[in-house]
């Protein structure tokens, strides 16, 4: 009997499984976030528009929210998931780069609020600042986060 073969990170990207689906905002929900409806993307959505992120320019996880809320008519998008799945398009890019494809996800260039960089992404902080700083970016510390200087200033919208 062989053992079951864990799937990789691109497998893990393309599994939809029965996603995006839009939610109503329930009542544990709605302290943090309002009422309406909350839109679950599929992990593919949030890849494509962290890909869509050219060279200098950033994004962070809220305006990937937005863009899913949006695209889908949802008050909001919902921030567990977002957070899951560009935590796993960072992984499968690198998997993907490491097999030799090109034109991976360059998922340094997506931040989580105020900036930061997101320390959960491969190679953590080290290796995005150096990627951060060849596109010109300016990191800077910031409590015990890493943040892109005027990271405003290069926001995609």
């Amino acid at each position: 009997m062989s053992a079951k073969k864990p799937k990789s990170w691109q497998e893990k990207l393309a599994d939809s499984k029965d996603l995006p689906r839009v939610v109503e905002i329930n009542e544990k929900m709605s302290k943090r976030w309002g009422t309406g409806t909350c839109v679950i993307p599929a992990p593919k959505e949030v890849d494509e528009i962290m890909r869509k992120v050219p060279r200098g320019r950033l994004i962070t996880l809220n305006e990937i929210r937005e863009m899913l809320a949006k695209r889908h008519r949802a008050s909001i998008g919902c921030p567990m998931t977002t957070g899951i799945f560009a935590w796993v398009a960072a992984h499968a890019a690198v998997e993907a780069t490491l097999e030799g494809k090109k034109n991976t996800t360059p998922y340094w260039r997506t931040l989580k609020s105020g900036g930061i960089i997101n320390e959960k992404y491969p190679g953590g902080v080290q290796d995005q600042k150096k990627l951060l700083e060849k596109e010109g970016h300016k990191v800077v510390p910031k409590g015990k986060n890493y943040v892109v200087a005027d990271y405003e200033k290069f926001l995609v919208r």
